[in-house]
């Protein structure tokens, strides 16, 4: 039985979307587009946390002459214009289609990964890193926008949880493997390798997804679905401030994570930089896991009658709070208990990825706006990542250590458990104007 998406107003409601097809026009499986999918989510986040490891790496540091605030530049620049570019990038996937914008985004990304190898100076770099951070902008919106086309509620945990496993695991292989290229041959090869390994993606999704390109008829269409839902209702809704926020605070821990795990570990914990590389795969890999797991078992609690609002919220709020343990890690003495924190916090936090996810942008949302909305949510997650990298660099140097920067981390996860408890409520969800529940459903097909 072909997967079908559901209205957030009508989740019961049967009428079948469009599923995913080959260029050819036979049937594609659904789940087979979504692991290629979370493959390029994969290979999104390998090359935009390979950075995290040369910035471990003393020669890198030494050749770009770095300080430690310069160091939170260079991580936070991807953000920064990752942040800017997610809203236009939402507004395109949901009137254009996916399949050419993620292709053409996909391949400047990871041309540009490549090119960083050639770079002599500190701007160059930040250009760079520019670049790839408004390229990829493009993964988030476009995977939301063909997930919520293709899978309805009963299979929406699981099918986040396996786009999200992507995007952990691209950290965890990226940091042992970047760090892996830099002791063997040296920073540039990292860069080198990474960006143009990544382009191989594109044979099979041009290969296999269709070309949803619509004419001219159909994008005047999908304009007019699409205002159904406008960015006033979407900014006035408190769903979407509620997962403005718990993105940004599960963001923070996270892109932390991502940006300065390797160089706590080495300079705090006194690990070699391939060590770092092996403890940062556990702890991605342990989210990644958790992740899909935890969206499995919410999806099978609602299809046996749970409500998905409060199963997945309830999901959310204990993964924040597990996520809290990481402050047990940084105050700990023995160098093996500090390692178990280091990774059983963030993969605790896995209980939060998919069901969060799958609440923010599936379960409340409206279908004609997945897009746009996810665009807006990025913001926040975006902006996470920039606070995080260039916050946790600044108080690594007036404080001289990394506890300031995990006590952060945990104040953070307070406030996204609580705004998911508070202001996660369908009845808050962004309105569609101009139609009756009947019709949206009726429209989003």
């Amino acid at each position: 039985m072909a997967d079908v998406a559901y209205s957030p107003a009508a989740q019961q409601s049967s009428i079948p979307c469009k599923s995913s097809s080959t260029g050819s026009g036979r049937p594609t499986s659904a789940w087979g587009i979504l692991i290629l999918l979370s493959v390029g989510v994969l290979i999104a986040y390998i090359d935009r946390t390979s950075i995290a490891s040369v910035l471990a790496d003393r020669p890198f540091i030494s050749y770009f002459a770095l300080t430690d605030v310069q160091r939170g530049w260079v991580n936070a620049a991807f953000f920064w214009s990752y942040a800017v570019v997610q809203v236009p990038m939402g507004w395109i996937v949901d009137r254009y289609g996916v399949k050419l914008p993620y292709t053409l985004c996909f391949g400047i990304w990871c041309l540009a990964t490549a090119v960083t190898g050639a770079v002599a100076t500190l701007y160059a770099l930040l250009l760079l890193r520019l670049i790839v951070g408004v390229a990829e902008s493009a993964v988030i919106p476009a995977s939301y926008r063909w997930i919520r086309d293709n899978f309805d509620e009963r299979r929406a945990g699981s099918a986040v949880g396996i786009f999200a496993a992507g995007n952990k695991l691209g950290p965890a292989l990226g940091a042992p493997v970047a760090a892996w290229l830099i002791v063997h041959y040296d920073w540039r090869m990292m860069f080198f390798a990474t960006g143009l390994l990544g382009l191989a993606w594109l044979v099979p999704w041009i290969g296999l997804v269709r070309n949803d390109l619509p004419s001219a008829a159909e994008r005047q269409e999908r304009h007019r679905r699409a205002s159904a839902v406008s960015l006033r209702a979407i900014i006035a809704s408190p769903v979407v401030w509620g997962t403005m926020i718990s993105s940004f605070c599960y963001g923070y821990f996270t892109f932390y994570c991502m940006s300065w795990m390797p160089s706590y570990l080495v300079e705090e914990r006194g690990l070699s930089l391939q060590a770092s590389g092996l403890y940062t795969f556990f702890s991605f890999a342990g989210i990644a896991v958790v992740a899909v797991l935890a969206g499995w078992m919410a999806d099978r609690i609602i299809a046996r009658g749970g409500d998905a609002v409060f199963v997945r919220k309830a999901f959310v709020v204990a993964g924040f709070i597990g996520g809290c343990t990481v402050i047990f890690g940084a105050y700990a003495t023995s160098l093996h208990v500090a390692l178990f924190w280091n990774v059983f916090s963030l993969s605790w936090l896995g209980l939060a990825t998919a069901n969060n996810l799958a609440l923010c942008r599936l379960t409340l949302i409206p279908r004609q706006a997945v897009g746009l909305t996810t665009g807006v949510q990025q913001v926040a997650l975006s902006l996470s990542g920039g606070v995080s990298a260039s916050v946790s660099g600044w108080l690594l140097h007036i404080s001289g250590g990394y506890d300031m920067p995990i006590l952060v981390i945990v104040l953070f996860c307070l406030i996204g458990a609580g705004a998911t408890v508070v202001l996660m409520r369908r009845e808050w969800a962004p309105q569609i104007s101009g139609t009756t529940d009947k019709e949206a459903s009726a429209q989003e097909c």
